[in-house]
């Protein structure tokens, strides 16, 4: 079962922000094109991102005031594996996704094995909210939700990956980063949490 996330006390000194990052908003601060970004939503201006998540993806982003532990989330297997919820194109079948566990060639080098759920029967993500604006159905065409782990963080690194064994991508979440998870958290609110006692490795 994943950790539930913990609220920080108010004596804590390093702050760490669980942020429900919407669609279309950026992982930073400020845009010279007006895009929307962190500011937005966030006040607290001694907090960075630890990683990124894309502008066309949403879910949790992890925010900081601590330089050793924003290092510690990028790097690839110390424990800080993600969690991703991913609608894609069509209906894959497990054999179809066999190449993830072993990784995948992207023009910048070969992923590191990855974990995968298959969901079928029409499964979607627990407490999902609506997207906006929403995905484009297309009535010929099945989607299906996948649960996938990875303990990267590359550039579009699950929507590359996806595309490679042939199902684009359609929308992605993440869910989980280390135990944090967006438990009880809305799009676009923060929670103030604690260090993790433990991390969840890979």
């Amino acid at each position: 079962p994943m950790a539930k996330n913990k609220k920080v006390s108010p004596a804590l000194k390093q702050t760490i922000l669980l942020f429900n990052k919407p669609f279309q908003v950026l992982s930073q601060f400020t845009d010279e094109k007006g895009r929307a970004t962190l500011s937005d939503f966030i006040t607290d201006s001694q907090v960075y991102p630890a990683g990124r998540l894309d502008y066309d993806s949403e879910g949790l982003l992890v925010l900081t005031s601590d330089n050793i532990l924003k290092q510690k989330i990028t790097q690839p297997n110390l424990g800080f594996s993600k969690t991703y919820f991913v609608q894609v194109e069509g209906s894959p079948k497990e054999e179809q996704l066999e190449p993830l566990k072993e990784g995948i060639l992207l023009k910048d080098g070969m992923t590191l094995p990855a974990k995968y759920r298959l969901n079928r029967n029409g499964w979607s993500p627990p407490n999902l909210w609506e997207r906006n604006p929403p995905i484009r159905f297309r009535k010929t065409i099945p989607t299906t939700w996948l649960e996938i782990t990875i303990s990267e963080g590359r550039n579009r690194q699950v929507r590359r990956m996806m595309a490679e064994v042939g199902f684009p991508v359609l929308r992605l979440i993440r869910f989980r980063v280390g135990s944090w998870t967006l438990d009880g958290i809305d799009p676009g609110k923060s929670l103030a949490v604690q260090p993790q006692p433990k991390l969840h490795f890979f």
